[in-house]
């Protein structure tokens, strides 16, 4: 059987929700605003598949350096490389400290 390569592949348990948290997730995160420089955490929310930032950086804490429309362009250290990444409000929280 051929293996799929999808948008969500080897990510059966990263990307699942709780059984309490199922459903749509609040309007209020669709609608929260971040400041260039101000730092985030990538926390996916399975329920949006748009603008969803790859698995890998499940977790991860980036600077916002911009905007592109709705999404937010963020640099991310991973390992020795810096990258940028685009991702929607829904799968970014504000660092609190």
């Amino acid at each position: 059987m051929a293996t799929s390569h999808g948008e969500k592949h080897c990510t059966r348990y990263k990307l699942q929700k709780t059984t309490r948290e199922r459903g749509l997730s609040p309007v209020s995160k669709a609608i929260q605003e971040f400041d260039n420089g101000q730092m985030v955490h990538i926390d996916i929310d399975p329920s949006v598949q748009k603008g969803m930032p790859n698995a890998r950086f499940q977790g991860k804490t980036g600077k916002v350096i911009g905007q592109r429309g709705r999404a937010y362009l963020l640099q991310i250290r991973d390992g020795n490389a810096t990258k940028e990444l685009i991702s929607l409000p829904q799968h970014l929280k504000p660092q609190k400290y």
